[in-house]
């Protein structure tokens, strides 16, 4: 029953961090309301898009008189902003920002007009990355297997703590369990999401990347030295903490981009 609860705390940890990282990386989307007509208007504005068409902004008003329009130029570039009037379809305002090659990135704001005033929804430009499409078959493994990875490591420190007997077999499976999720299909989501493999040290310096492998070589070393020594826990300890210490570090940061200063 204890070991049962003790899978449950680590779950329960996993969760929080994992949401943790999803609502403060840099894909997250931009969220606000404003004052709009007399009415409230929530809006959610993205900043990632995939596939192979351009990135479509919406914002739902619930207005059929509503106007807005977005204005836009390339992340990285010495474009001057380009304006574009937002379409209106029963109260939803839409527009597509132009198709960007993966790794692209695309800065936009949105203003909404009554004829009066202007309300402009997000005062910093939201900044837009576009990815290639990443096949189901590979991304659902990859996002099943860094989940699976975060479980062992917060179980497998718990076990440490509480000075149980499964030390070294969570401690596999927390080492496994990165290295396929991490190091085998993060690559790969990488290759189709942006064209390459690998961008961080020492060919980039892609965040991702480069904490998926410190956290890799703490497990690899707690393993191999627990193995022999089982007594040594701290270094599961400290490699369980690294993890934590990795996915607080939010998803994306630092991720690969196209500086359209120096590309035409």
């Amino acid at each position: 029953m204890r070991s049962f609860l003790l899978w449950i705390l680590a779950i329960v940890l996993s969760a929080g961090i994992m949401i943790y990282q999803r609502m403060t990386g840099p894909t997250s989307p931009v969220r606000g309301s404003v004052e709009y007509m007399g009415k409230e208007v929530s809006y959610k504005l993205i900043r990632t898009w995939g596939g192979d068409d351009g990135a479509k902004i919406i914002v739902e008003t619930e207005n059929p008189e509503a106007t807005a329009y977005l204005e836009y130029r390339r992340f990285k570039s010495h474009d001057d902003w380009t304006r574009t009037e937002m379409s209106n379809s029963n109260g939803v305002l839409e527009t597509e920002l132009p198709k960007l090659p993966a790794a692209g990135k695309m800065m936009y704001k949105i203003t909404l007009t009554d004829g009066v005033k202007e309300i402009v929804l997000n005062d910093e430009p939201v900044v837009l990355r576009y990815k290639g499409g990443v096949p189901t078959g590979v991304i659902i493994p990859h996002v099943i297997f860094m989940i699976l990875s975060i479980v062992f490591s917060m179980r497998a420190g718990i076990e440490a703590l509480a000075k149980r007997g499964k030390i070294l077999f969570q401690s596999f499976m927390a080492t496994a369990t990165l290295l396929i999720g991490g190091l085998i299909l993060g690559p790969i989501v990488q290759k189709f999401a942006f064209g390459a493999y690998w961008t961080g040290w020492p060919v980039g310096h892609d965040l991702t990347d480069n904490k998926t492998a410190v956290s890799f070589i703490f497990w690899l070393v707690a393993l191999i030295i627990i193995r022999k020594k089982p007594e040594k826990r701290g270094w599961v300890i400290a490699a369980s903490i690294i993890q934590i210490v990795v996915y607080l570090i939010p998803h994306s940061v630092l991720g690969s981009e196209i500086d359209f200063t120096q590309t035409p």
